[in-house]
C-alpha cells in the first residue's frame, strides 16, 4: 500500500482541524458551512473515503487510493455500501419500508434513520453525506434530530449548507461547524485545470469566480446562460433607475446571486476611485465588466458605506424566511438610492 494522501485544493481550515483528530476524537455529526462551489462536499467525500481507507494510520485524513475500499470510490458509478450520499431537498419518506442495506438512487429521511441502524457492511464506521441538504418538511427535519439526539456508534454524518441559518437550530446544535472559505484565485485555476479546461479558461474562469468554482464554470458555460448573467443585467439596471423585467431571486439562487452582486458593488468602488487604487494593485474581480463599472458614477466613501451595509443586512435576511423576491427588491432599493 501507498503512502496516504488527501488530494483536496485549499480548505486549509478544515484540513488543519481534521488533521489534529484521531478516529477516536471523531464526533458524530459536522456542518460544513461556507459559499457555494468552494469545495465542501469534494472535501466531505475525501473525508469519508479517508474514514473508509483500509490504510493503517494514526490520524483521520488520507487514503492511499489503491485498498478494495478506496476502489469503490473511483469513478462518477462508483458506490461504497458504507457510503451513503444525498444531495439538495430530503423529504420525510415512507414508514413501511424493508430494511436493508441501501440500493435506492434517493435517501429519504426515514430511509437514513433505518440505514443507518444498521451495523457497516465491512464491520468499520459508516458514514452519511447530506450535500446542500434542504429539508422538504418539518417532519423530515424532525426525524433527522431525533436521530442526532441518540446517535448510534460508528456512525459519522456530514451536513453541507451555505445557509446554515434555514436549518433547525436544535440540528446545528448537535453538529460541529466547520467553515470553508472562498478559494484563491490561484486555487481555482488550478481545480479548472484538473477538470481539463485550457489556459485561457481556466484563467478567465478564476478571474471571475470570486472564490468559487461553481460561479466560475457558470460563467464559462455562457453568460446569458447563467445565474451570474441574469443578474449581473440587473445589477446594471437597477444602477441606471430601471425596473429590471427578470426576475432571479429564488431559495435556491438568492445566496449566490447576492454575492455576486456584492462582488459587483466591490468592483464598482474600486473601477471608479481614484487611480491610486490601482497603483496599489487593487484588481477587479468581475473583469469581464470592467468598462461599464468604469461608466457608473463613483460613489461617495459614506454611500459606498452604506450600501455595503445593506447588502450585509440582505445577506443576513437571505437566511432567515424571508420571501427571496422581498430581500432583492430591498437591494433593489438601495442600489437606485446611490443615483
Amino acid at each position: 500500500m501507498s503512502e496516504p494522501r488527501f488530494d483536496v485544493i485549499g480548505a486549509e481550515g478544515p484540513k488543519a482541524y481534521f488533521d489534529a483528530l484521531t478516529p477516536a476524537q471523531l464526533a458524530h455529526a459536522y456542518l460544513f458551512t461556507g459559499p457555494s462551489g468552494v469545495g465542501k462536499k469534494t472535501f466531505a467525500r475525501r473525508l469519508a473515503q479517508s474514514l473508509l481507507c483500509l490504510t493503517p494510520k494514526t490520524g483521520v485524513l488520507g487514503y492511499d487510493g489503491s485498498c478494495s475500499s478506496c476502489a469503490l470510490f473511483r469513478g462518477d458509478g462508483a458506490h461504497h455500501p458504507d457510503f451513503l450520499e444525498h444531495e439538495g431537498v430530503l423529504k420525510i419518506g415512507d414508514r413501511d419500508v424493508a430494511v436493508g442495506f441501501y440500493e435506492s438512487e434517493e435517501l429519504s429521511a426515514r430511509d437514513l434513520v433505518r440505514q443507518l441502524s444498521l451495523r457497516s457492511y465491512s464491520g468499520g464506521l459508516r458514514v452519511l453525506l447530506l450535500g446542500d441538504v434542504n429539508f422538504a418538511t418539518h417532519e423530515a427535519a424532525n426525524a433527522l434530530l431525533k436521530f442526532l439526539e441518540d446517535p448510534p456508534r460508528g456512525v459519522v454524518m456530514i451536513l453541507t449548507t451555505a445557509t446554515p441559518g434555514r436549518l433547525l437550530p436544535t440540528i446545528r446544535s448537535r453538529t460541529i461547524d466547520v467553515h470553508f472559505s472562498p478559494l484563491s484565485k490561484t486555487q481555482v485555476r488550478e481545480i479548472l485545470s484538473r477538470m481539463h479546461y485550457g489556459h485561457e479558461d481556466a484563467e478567465l474562469g478564476a478571474s471571475l469566480s470570486g472564490g468559487s468554482v461553481a460561479r466560475a464554470l457558470a460563467a464559462l458555460e455562457g453568460e446569458e446562460e447563467s445565474l451570474r448573467g441574469q443578474v449581473v443585467r440587473w445589477f446594471f439596471e437597477s444602477v441606471a433607475g430601471k425596473s429590471p423585467q427578470d426576475a432571479w431571486a429564488t431559495r435556491e439562487t438568492l445566496d449566490e446571486g447576492l454575492e455576486t452582486i456584492k462582488t459587483l458593488v466591490r468592483d464598482w468602488i474600486v473601477s471608479t476611485a481614484s487611480p491610486r487604487a490601482e497603483s496599489r494593485g487593487v484588481g477587479l474581480l468581475t473583469v469581464d465588466h470592467a468598462e461599464e463599472l468604469r461608466r457608473l458614477q463613483p460613489l461617495d466613501h459614506h454611500v459606498a458605506v452604506a450600501l455595503l451595509g445593506k447588502l450585509d443586512e440582505a445577506q443576513r435576511l437571505a437566511r432567515t424566511n424571508v420571501r427571496p423576491e422581498f430581500v432583492a427588491d430591498l437591494v433593489r432599493m438601495a442600489l437606485t438610492s446611490t443615483l
